[in-house]
């Protein structure tokens, strides 16, 4: 069906140079931070804008729209005869923007194609396609951070035909809810685009839910009547990005241990896969073991051919890079990182001390935890939803008991002043630490941005930033005390 029937704008038709896409996509790159202000007409509302690397409270905020834009992005056949993407259509289309918000959303829209196919131009007509779920971040140059959940798929028809990609552009991160956002218009893409349309429009004008609720959307498919599309999201919102399940198909204990080491000390890692969607779960899976912390760095879970050379930035990064593109990649003058295969499972290249960087004891009682969500890993389930919640669960609260017993009394060497704002004792709260190698290792820490940047946000008030933290700490305590009086 035309665009008539949809209510979506086509993009422009002219396709902007490849340097230049490169260029607007590495603007919109690079360090984290939370959403920006917008006051666009029809433009979702957005936290306030905050310093880089802060965690945004757009992620786990109800009530906002689900999303920004719907796009589809699709191969289109140069004078050359190789195909480029390009945004065919976008819904909702944006009116009266002041120039700085249309100059924003031109980068955007520039951006997304290279990340929908970040695979190159080495495309062709074909009959068959399995349909892949990926998703990656763009980080404005004011910081503010919008994720594309993108649906890979092969149009219905006969003969030949070229894949196309449905992309939702949000500010809001849930992983599985999107998914099953996209699982609901690629059934519709298959009988006709103008049923998207209703759908999405019934979407966008349903509030986001908050953690544990549930939303219903009403859609009507011709043939099939109204339809009730019920969209729950997780109990944990901190959880609600991320499958950990992806990590311990692919990678041991062991491997999921010095890669977290990588990240928690800000060094450079580098993921390898032939799948977007193995990427790009996997690389969303070893953020979210940081938490409470965030990572403050350039973060591409799926890194287009064009920008292969983000490799060679001697500051902190974590990628994702198809196989296809290794030896590039190894040819590239790069500084120290850790190269992840997750096809094979192993370590191409290491920095060399990354089984020594964790205090062992902590080490090793993640280590047994890890091995046994491993074991229980193939388990089915009825309930495949419920049983990777309670995976998630329990593989994070493993890692989140690590910076408990590390840094969890952080909050009792802020200083407060009369005017209410608080000073970290860095030195007293090294000193307090009685276990040598954990002091060690809490030393170099507290040196990182995501510490620095959390510390931060807890100078600023004495009502703690991350409940689900807070919460663990006060268990921490209330079972030592326990054992103590036991």
């Amino acid at each position: 069906m035309g665009m008539k029937h949809l209510g979506v704008s086509a993009a422009g038709d002219e396709l902007t140079p490849p340097h230049r896409r490169a260029r607007d996509a590495k603007a919109l790159e690079g360090t984290e931070g939370k959403d920006g202000a917008s006051a666009a007409e029809n433009t979702p509302p957005r936290a306030p804008q905050g310093k880089m690397g802060e965690r945004s409270s757009a992620f786990y905020s109800a009530g906002q729209f689900f999303f920004e834009y719907l796009v589809v992005v699709s191969l289109k056949k140069m004078p050359d005869g190789h195909y480029e993407p390009k945004i065919t259509y976008q819904f909702p289309k944006r009116e009266n923007l002041l120039k700085g918000q249309k100059e924003e959303e031109e980068r955007l829209l520039q951006a997304i194609p290279l990340f929908c196919f970040p695979d190159g131009n080495n495309w062709a007509p074909i009959t068959e396609f399995t349909s892949e779920t990926f998703s990656f971040v763009l980080t404005n140059v004011d910081g503010s951070r919008k994720i594309g959940y993108c649906r890979r798929l092969l149009p219905s028809g006969r003969g030949v035909r070229l894949p196309e990609v449905f992309c939702i552009i949000s500010c809001l991160g849930c992983f599985g809810l999107f998914s099953k956002i996209l699982d609901e218009v690629e059934k519709r893409r298959q009988i006709s685009m103008a049923v998207i349309y209703p759908f999405m429009q019934g979407l966008r004008e349903s509030p986001f839910p908050a953690p544990g609720k549930t939303v219903t959307i009403k859609s009507f498919i011709p043939e099939s009547g109204t339809e009730l599309i019920e969209l729950t999201r997780p109990v944990d919102a901190h959880l609600e990005h991320v499958e950990f399940q992806a990590l311990l198909q692919r990678l041991s204990s062991d491997l999921i241990l010095h890669i977290f080491a990588s990240a928690v000390l800000e060094r450079r890692l580098i993921f390898l896969a032939e799948e977007l969607s193995v990427l790009s779960q996997c690389i969303h899976a070893v953020a979210a073991l940081l938490y409470p912390f965030t990572w403050a760095h350039t973060y591409i879970p799926v890194v287009p051919e064009c920008l292969l050379d983000t490799v060679c930035c001697p500051t902190p990064f974590m990628v994702g890079i198809q196989m296809r593109h290794l030896e590039r990649v190894l040819e590239q003058p790069m500084e120290e990182a850790l190269i992840v295969d997750l096809c094979e499972g192993k370590i191409i290249r290491a920095v060399g001390d990354e089984e020594e960087i964790l205090p062992r004891k902590l080490q090793n009682e993640m280590l047994v935890s890890l091995n046994r969500h491993n074991n229980n890993n193939n388990v089915h389930s009825k309930d495949v939803c419920n049983a990777l919640e309670q995976v998630n669960a329990l593989v994070s609260e493993a890692f989140v008991h690590f910076f408990v017993r590390l840094v969890g009394h952080y909050a009792s060497h802020i200083k407060w002043g009369r005017s209410g704002s608080g000073s970290f004792q860095e030195r007293a709260f090294c000193k307090a630490i009685t276990s040598k190698s954990c002091r060690r290792f809490v030393k170099k820490f507290v040196k990182t941005n995501m510490f620095s940047l959390f510390i931060e946000e807890a100078e600023k008030s004495r009502i703690p930033q991350e409940a689900y933290f807070q919460q663990k700490i006060i268990e921490y305590h209330e079972q030592k005390k326990h054992q103590k009086d036991s």
